[in-house]
């Protein structure tokens, strides 16, 4: 009996589970606890206060396909497969390309994907059940999560039919006629279904949540792709349809988390399953929402598709109770590639080879005197003519186009609005920036900066 109990002091502590959820289009200033003035978030706001909040986290790109790929592979955006918005074969993850998911499903993790991918369809090697997760339920397509009332969504290999009704406009958009099934409400639904059937085995749920990326298809004829049931507490304001919808989406997401957190308190979960909340890029300007009312990127320069920070720097929440410090503020700076190397440190993985992760678990833990501190952050977009960026310590340098283009040059210690230019100033700083650029962009035949004018 003795040896059984001195066994069990000694055991390892169970790894904690994993909740990473990420809202779509979600700027910086759209939640309370990020200065939102106009839209309710109420149980995010409180995920805060019992949490820590953090001022300098960026996701992996300014749009949703690189930014995920980010995310999932551990490798900024000059290194990893997916660096745009690009199609199908631009857009999917190899064998190769290692996973969280992945990483975590060999430490004893269960994985569920409920929402949006984009990084792999129907019989592609970037299915999400070859890439670590056992299960999943959502959009495959990013075009066709576009549409929150669309005529099915996958579960695992199967197209699941839905009750609505879908006028195309192509091979994945369309807007519907007919309005049954709220993909959002099914994507929460099934999510805590499959964690109410979780064992004793960790797990890890990846909820990639649409709100409140736009329907740019909309409601056809209206220009309103704010999609949504009902408009709640904004439906009397007076505000446009777009901007109550705009609204609505957020509070509704607001109120599902809660619902989460309440789930996993309820059943006594809460303090060995880490949350974190975040977006996939800065908040944007489509669907016919008007972002001067809502203010949706505070006090940064820029939106989505932007490598200002307004389109790169995202609303980051982390909560456990009793683990990560309670009504803290963090200003360490991380990005989206840094959860592969925080996962593996959670599991006691080893971070793969060729990431530029960092992992940020004793900032999360209040050892900040154990945290690590990055050397650089990185980022590249092949849009609008392409750009760069890299943020290093108090420095953040834009180039554009990519490559061959002029710096710009801030200091975000002064200057958060990225205001004021200041390469010719520092020009030593502006030619570390440019060393730091070139020193991460590597070339992959899918993605070719443009060639410098002759």
């Amino acid at each position: 009996m003795f040896g059984l109990l001195a066994a069990a002091a000694t055991a390892p502590p169970k790894a904690p589970n994993i909740i990473f959820i990420l809202a779509d289009d979600l700027g910086y200033g759209d939640l309370g606890c990020y200065g939102q003035k106009l839209i309710q978030t109420p149980r995010l706001d409180r995920m805060a206060d019992e949490g820590m909040r953090f001022t300098d986290f960026y996701a992996g790109a300014p749009v949703c396909a690189p930014a995920r790929s980010v995310l999932m592979t551990g490798q900024h955006a000059g290194r990893t497969f997916v660096r745009g918005n690009g199609g199908a074969a631009k857009q999917t993850l190899r064998p190769e390309d290692i996973t969280v998911a992945e990483i975590l499903t060999d430490a004893g993790y269960t994985c569920g994907l409920f929402g949006k991918w984009g990084l792999g369809e129907e019989n592609t090697t970037g299915h999400p059940l070859k890439k670590g997760f056992e299960s999943f339920y959502g959009y495959l397509n990013q075009q066709h999560a576009h549409n929150y009332y669309p005529e099915y969504l996958w579960r695992n290999n199967e197209k699941e039919p839905l009750r609505n009704v879908v006028t195309h406009m192509g091979s994945h958009g369309g807007y519907a006629t007919k309005r049954v099934d709220y993909s959002h409400d099914l994507v929460m639904n099934e999510a805590m279904a499959w964690l109410k059937t979780r064992g004793e085995e960790p797990f890890f749920l990846y909820l990639a949540l649409t709100i409140p990326h736009a329907n740019n298809e909309g409601t056809r004829g209206t220009g309103n792709g704010q999609d949504v049931p009902d408009l709640g507490i904004y439906k009397d304001r007076d505000w446009s349809e777009q901007n109550k919808g705009q609204a609505a989406m957020i509070t509704r997401m607001d109120r599902d988390i809660g619902s989460l957190l309440d789930w996993l308190e309820k059943t006594d979960q809460a303090e060995n399953t880490l949350v974190i909340f975040t977006s996939d890029n800065g908040h944007h300007r489509e669907g016919g929402n008007d972002p001067k009312l809502f203010d949706p990127n505070g006090p940064l320069r820029g939106m989505k598709r932007d490598l200002y920070d307004g389109g790169i720097r995202v609303p980051m929440i982390a909560w456990q109770p009793g683990t990560v410090p309670a009504g803290t503020t963090s200003d360490h700076i991380a990005a989206f590639d840094d959860v592969m190397a925080t996962a593996c440190d959670l599991s006691g993985q080893e971070t793969p080879d060729g990431t530029t992760s960092v992992s940020f678990l004793p900032e999360l833990t209040g050892q900040r005197q154990d945290q690590q501190a990055k050397s650089h952050l990185y980022w590249e977009f092949y849009e609008r003519g392409s750009s760069q960026a890299v943020r290093f310590g108090r420095w953040k340098a834009v180039r554009k186009p990519m490559i061959t283009g002029d710096l710009e040059l801030f200091d975000l210690n002064t200057d958060i609005g990225e205001t004021n230019n200041l390469a010719a100033k520092y020009p030593s700083t502006t030619a570390k920036a440019a060393r730091l650029m070139d020193l991460s962009h590597e070339p992959n035949p899918n993605w070719i900066p443009p060639k410098k004018n002759s």
